[in-house]
């Protein structure tokens, strides 16, 4: 059902980003550790991020050690927040302050919807375009694994192809290697296995911009509702009471 909200109000946006928090991610340095999580918020236009002097108490609990920004000057009805943990944050509350129509003429009474995104564990490749040590490695030509050498923060493995040339492939550290040495292998063998347990997901909600005049009105026009309903009550009671008085006579 659509949130009704009135203008030049703050009100409250939660993403809910729950998981089997026994689950463990592959971490930068190839230790273990908990999931991360991020959230995207994709407001309308005139919808934003309500400033620090407009959230109440109860709000500022609920956001408290979160950094949520607009994703762009230009773009501010776009909300961002994360990477953050995962195992302590599995809702996050965006405050939002709605505009008002009196201000913007772009802005109106009307149903709105809200686009609203959610990501657990780490990204698969790095800001470089390189990938990242969360993701899957295979085998990028038909060959023979001659050698896998061993560092600290890599795996580097020497791949003879068919055409006699050696190819090196250098997977961090993290994916366990499914491979050995003198081992045939195929393009896009995999080899490691595929770390990630995380996922992307996305849904939609819609608000009410409400007029408050119109909620007034409503408001009026129930009351007035109820006290017709009442008084005819009394009336049929008084009705009831002169015919058995008639009938008593």
């Amino acid at each position: 059902m659509p949130q009704g909200v009135l203008p030049d109000s703050v009100f409250e946006v939660t993403v809910e980003i729950p998981y089997d928090l026994s689950l463990k991610q592959v971490t930068g340095d190839g230790t273990r550790g908990p999931l991360n999580v991020g959230a995207v918020v994709i407001l309308p236009e005139g919808f934003k991020l309500a400033p620090k002097d407009r959230i109440s108490e109860e709000l500022q609990a609920k956001t408290k050690g979160l950094v949520i920004s607009p994703y762009s000057d230009s773009k501010n009805n776009i909300l961002v927040v994360g990477p953050i943990p995962g195992n302590e944050n599995q809702k996050v509350v965006f405050p939002i302050l709605a505009p008002n129509p009196a201000e913007n003429k772009n802005v109106h009474f009307i149903k709105y919807p809200i686009y609203v995104g959610a990501n657990r564990g780490r990204g698969q490749v790095n800001p470089t375009g390189d990938k990242s040590n969360n993701t899957l490695y295979t085998s990028p030509v038909d060959g023979q694994l001659l050698k896998i050498e061993k560092s600290a923060t890599t795996s580097n493995l020497s791949i003879k192809s068919k055409s006699g040339d050696t190819v090196t492939v250098k997977i961090p550290v993290g994916p366990d290697l499914v491979v050995k040495e003198g081992q045939t292998l195929t393009a896009d063998q995999p080899l490691t296995v595929d770390p990630n347990v995380g996922g992307f997901g996305q849904g939609e909600t819609e608000v009410v911009l409400q007029s408050p005049a119109r909620v007034k009105g409503l408001i009026a026009f129930f009351f007035v509702v109820i006290l017709a309903q009442i008084l005819l009550v009394l009336k049929k009671k008084q009705f009831e009471k002169v015919q058995l008085a008639e009938m008593n006579f």
